[in-house]
Order: C-alpha cells, then structure tokens, then sequence
C-alpha cells in the first residue's frame, strides 16, 4: 500500500472516537497511525494510505462521528518526516537552531509541519498533538537557522487558513539542556 496521504479526524466522544476508527479501518486499505483519547476529552484518529482510501475512511468516520466531530483534514502527498514526527520523537546530532510553532487545535500543527519540511531543509524533532496539554499542539523542527527560519515561515503561512495559531519562535544556537528537554 502506498502511503502518501494522511487523515486525520477530531472528535469530543471518546466513545464515538472508538467507533469511528472501526467503521474508517473497514470502509478502504489505509493504516492506523494513531487513535487515542487526549485532553480535553477529545479523540484523534491519524491513518495514511492512497488518496481516495483516506478521502473514503475519513468520510466514514465523519458520518459515524455526526456532530461528534469537531475537526477533520486529509493531505495528499504528505511529507514522510511528518508521519515519523506523529510516531516517535527525533533529535538529530547537530541542531544550530531550534524553531517551534503552536497552535489550539491539532491539525494546524499537521499542516503546519508538513509545509515547513516542505520548505526548506530541516528535521522534525517532535509533533505533540494534545495530549496533556489542555487540545493544543505543537511542532518543534530544527536545521540551520536560516532553514529553521524559512520552515517557521512556511509552517505559519501554510497553517493559517486552517487553524489558530498561538506563537511561534527560532533560537539559534540551542543550549543543549533545552534540545535534551524537547524530548517526551
């Protein structure tokens, strides 16, 4: 199965959440990144695979979701580096710069993330979408500075139509103890 798109569905039940995952794996061949509860009270559901296998699990999991669901999103040719963010978290031996983006809602740091390794030449060190942090989500990438910079850019301006934004920041030249605590 080729994986180049991604789907991700936000709902408020927990319970509907669960549902929704069964019926989304039954309507089309897609993989279940991840399905979980998280704060506050929300459930998210990440899977790849084809376009129209996601585009079809996401429209199943809309209809069995009902006015459970709060947010959906499908990307078509999504980067790789993102769906490894959302599995593991990643730090590279040689960061000069450390960039992070955060926003209210966990889709505007899905795209945001994708634009921003899109943009520019950077790594994906951690994508949190909200789990113990009240729903909000964050991207933290890292590169030379005027690639941290670009991606941060790319990531705002890509995401901005999508979701709200809360802050975003470039440091250069990253105490090692921050990078160190970066990691969950």
């Amino acid at each position: 199965m080729a994986i180049d798109t991604l789907g991700f569905l936000e709902l408020n039940s927990i319970a509907k959440g669960i549902e929704a995952v069964d019926f989304m794996l039954k309507a089309a061949d897609c993989q279940l990144i991840s399905a979980k509860a998280s704060c506050p009270g929300k459930y998210y559901i990440i899977i790849s695979g084809r376009v129209d296998s996601v585009e079809r699990s996401i429209e199943e999991g809309s209809r069995i979701g009902g006015m459970h669901v709060v947010g959906k999103l499908t990307i078509p040719r999504i980067d790789p580096k993102v769906i490894t963010a959302i599995s593991m978290t990643h730090v590279p031996d040689n960061m000069s710069a450390v960039g992070a983006i955060e926003y209210y809602s966990a889709a505007g740091s899905i795209i945001a993330a994708d634009f921003a390794v899109k943009a520019a030449d950077v790594d994906l060190i951690s994508l949190q979408l909200g789990t113990g942090i009240a729903g909000k989500s964050f991207v933290v990438l890292t590169g030379d500075v005027d690639a941290v910079r670009a991606a941060v850019d790319a990531g705002v301006e890509g995401a901005k139509e999508e979701a709200m934004i809360i802050n975003h920041i470039v440091l250069p030249n990253p105490r090692p103890e921050l990078v160190n605590s970066l990691v969950f």
